[in-house]
Parts: structure tokens; C-alpha cells; sequence
């Protein structure tokens, strides 16, 4: 088996039985051939998780030049690293790993250093590689758009615990927790009433939850683009600001609910600070959750 099994695996920093857990009895599988990313903020124990693994040495020039070309760097292996872009170095970093011709490949926050642009060329390479050599790969980032771009299943850890794991669409569409929901994709997270009858109200607006929820205090996660400005039924809403980015704008609303952060692709009504308008909700992008305890 060239998969990763992680079983009841438990971290701790020093010799000390009170010292406390980076890593708190995980476990999980990395399929053979697929890209799995251990997702989550700083200091939740990704890292740490990663670097209990061993890794292999090269030796051998040839390999390192085959590595090179498969990473479009043909020629290449006489320049300094001085004499290399931003993106060129990444790609060099991945050449070196891949001249291991290893069975499983470990990336730690590969794209850290870069740009909007080259984050996103390299997120490109790095899975067209992995599928085009059916690599075996875990990759630790705290970035969700980047775990999204890359992934076959997505691991959330929170405070050395796996919050969720899962498919991208599963992770995005349907978190199983207010943390969940809260750190995939910017949603805001607002106290909501579950009915007898199965519905949700979250102010004015009625929602109909994906699976059964019990009756009483529920989270709802709204994600920005979920958001239908100028609804025909929606919650009162006053512009306080207004970002222009390019393809979309970013709006920030006050309403009874509390701040509302909207994405809008509506770029022949752009709307002014101080507007006021109504917010409804879309089908996508609103998920109903527990409560964290």
C-alpha cells in the first residue's frame, strides 16, 4: 500500500505528561494516488501532524534533470537560485521532491511566498503532477481557496482534533459545525430558530434545511455570494461600504441580523454607501449547523 494511515496518532511537545497536545489521537486515510489537505488556522496542529513522517535522499543528476523538465524547467539546472523567479524556485522546491520518485509526497504551505498569480499557476501544477504521476499527497495549507483548488478530500483540524474531512463539495456545501461553516469560504455565522415543522427563521426569512435539524437554537452559515440584494422578501439592509474588485464588488451591510459581508457580480447596478435595499437568500451557499459547545 502506498497510502497514508494515520491511526489514534497523538503529539506532544516534551517529556512532560502535563505538557499539553499538539495533536490529539487522530486518525485518518490518505487513498493511494489521491491529494489530501490537512486544512486549518495556525497553531491547530496541521504542521505538526505532517512532520510525523520520514522522507528519502537524491543522488543522482539524471533524475534531477528528468525532475526538472517534468516541471518545465528544461535547461534549467545550471542557474543559480538568484537567477530565478518567484515561480521558478517553487517549481525547482517540487523538481526536488519529485527526484525522489517517492511513493508519497508531503507539502507544507508550498505556496506561501507568492502571489495572487503564481499561487495559482502553482496550485495548477502541483495537482496536474499529482494526477499525472497518481502520487500519493498530503498538503497542510491555510488556505481554504487553495485546499478547494487542489484537493480530493480536505481534512479541517481544530485544536489538534479533525473538525470535518471530506469532499471540497462536501466541506463547502455542507459543514457539520459552526467552525466548520465559519472557516470554509468567509460565511457568517448568525443565531437562528429551528421550528417543529422543519423550517428555520433567521429574522424575516425562512429556510429549509438540507437534513432534519432539532427543534430549537440552531447556527446558520450564510456565505457571501448567497446573498440576493434587492429581494422581493429579505431582511432591511443599509450600505456602509462598497469595494470594487474588478469582476465583483464586496458590500458591507448593517441590518437587524448584524454585519452582512456580500459578493455581487452585478456590475451594471453598482450600489452607493448609504443605499438601502433588501437581502434575501439563494438556494446555495447557506447551510444550517449545531451549535460549537
Amino acid at each position: 500500500m502506498n497510502g497514508i494511515e494515520f491511526r489514534n496518532v497523538t503529539k506532544r511537545y516534551g517529556a512532560d505528561a502535563s505538557a499539553p497536545l499538539a495533536v490529539k489521537g487522530i486518525s485518518f486515510e490518505v487513498p493511494e494516488g489521491t491529494l489530501t489537505t490537512i486544512l486549518g488556522p495556525s497553531g491547530c496542529g496541521k504542521t505538526t501532524t505532517l512532520r510525523m513522517s520520514g522522507a528519502k535522499k537524491a543522488d543522482a543528476a539524471a533524475r534531477a534533470r528528468n525532475a526538472l523538465k517534468g516541471v518545465g524547467l528544461v535547461d534549467f539546472d545550471e542557474r543559480l537560485p538568484s537567477e530565478l523567479s518567484g515561480g521558478q524556485q517553487q517549481r525547482v522546491a517540487l523538481a526536488r521532491a519529485l527526484v525522489l520518485e517517492p511513493a508519497v509526497l508531503l507539502f507544507d504551505e508550498p505556496l506561501s511566498n507568492l502571489d495572487a498569480r503564481l499561487r495559482r499557476e502553482m496550485r495548477e501544477e502541483i495537482r496536474a503532477i499529482q494526477q499525472r504521476l497518481k502520487l500519493t499527497v498530503a498538503y497542510v495549507t491555510h488556505d481554504q481557496s487553495e485546499a478547494l483548488a487542489v484537493s480530493d478530500q480536505i481534512i479541517v483540524m481544530d485544536h489538534g482534533v479533525i473538525a470535518q474531512r471530506g469532499a471540497p463539495q462536501d466541506l463547502y456545501g455542507r459543514p457539520q459545525s459552526e467552525f466548520v461553516a465559519g472557516f470554509m469560504g468567509e460565511a457568517t455565522v448568525f443565531p437562528a430558530m429551528a421550528q417543529p415543522d422543519g423550517q428555520v427563521l433567521l429574522g424575516p426569512l425562512t429556510i429549509t434545511p438540507r437534513h432534519a435539524v432539532p427543534t430549537g437554537i440552531v447556527k446558520v452559515a450564510v456565505r457571501p455570494e448567497a446573498w440576493r440584494i434587492g429581494a422581493a422578501v429579505g431582511v432591511e439592509a443599509v450600505l456602509r461600504k462598497a469595494s470594487y474588485l474588478g469582476s465583483f464588488y464586496e458590500y458591507s451591510f448593517e441590518t437587524a441580523l448584524g454585519p452582512v459581508f456580500v459578493v455581487s457580480g452585478d456590475l451594471a447596478r453598482p450600489l452607493a454607501a448609504g443605499a438601502r435595499t433588501t437581502l434575501g437568500l439563494g438556494d446555495h451557499g447557506v447551510s444550517v449547523v449545531a451549535q460549537d459547545s
